[in-house]
């Protein structure tokens, strides 16, 4: 049987950036289904991109969404192994711009075991799935923010702050967003989600890029 290829879709600014945001969406513990364009975990990080995508070009900042091979999980290594593919891509494309990682609920949990690659400098996890096994140590050098509602009953906000808490250890910078009473799925109130994931990860971004 074949290896369950990901992909990409891209959102560029008009000339060459000097960044990009790689959003990853979320997923299931466990799923070998192969995930297209009608997943719901994939059109809420597209929606997503699309509605922040006009910010990120004014500030010369590309977006790429990644599309894992699979749904789930299921231990880490081949959701990792997609995302460093994908962060290939972007050396590829456009070499050594510094990327931010902007993941939903798996893609958070993601972002942090590939956070060492050469390119990142920072990850923004909004409703993160992670829990006491996730390591920090990958985030060294690099910045986090983490958006969590006291809502949420996928994930939990509680492992959210411990997960911040152990990162400040190792991180330049690491801090909560508490998002208040909103739940997992960024439904209620898209707008303000919007805002704090393209205004994080600008922030995070902002030591390269280019002044005006």
């Amino acid at each position: 049987m074949a290896t369950p290829t990901p992909h990409l879709t891209r959102f560029d600014a008009p000339g060459p950036p000097s960044a990009v945001i790689l959003m990853l969406h979320g997923g299931k513990p466990r799923s070998r289904d192969l995930v297209d364009n009608r997943s719901a975990s994939w059109q809420r990080s597209a929606w997503m991109a699309r509605s922040i995508a006009g910010r990120a070009h004014a500030a010369d900042v590309g977006i790429w969404l990644l599309r894992y091979g699979q749904r789930g999980w299921n231990g880490g290594r081949e959701r990792s192994d997609d995302t460093r593919w994908a962060l290939d891509a972007i050396r590829e494309a456009h070499g050594d711009v510094p990327v931010v990682l902007l993941g939903h609920s798996m893609g958070a949990r993601v972002a942090v075991r590939v956070a060492d690659d050469p390119s990142v400098v920072g990850v923004v996890g909004l409703a993160p799935w992670w829990s006491f096994e996730d390591p920090v140590d990958r985030l060294a050098g690099r910045s986090l923010v983490a958006a969590h509602g006291r809502r949420d009953r996928i994930t939990s906000f509680l492992h959210t702050r411990r997960f911040v808490e152990r990162a400040r250890l190792v991180a330049t910078s690491a801090e909560l967003v508490d998002m208040g009473m909103l739940g997992h799925y960024m439904l209620g109130r898209a707008d303000r989600w919007n805002d704090v994931a393209i205004d994080s990860s600008l922030r995070l971004l902002a030591p390269a890029l280019r002044p005006d």
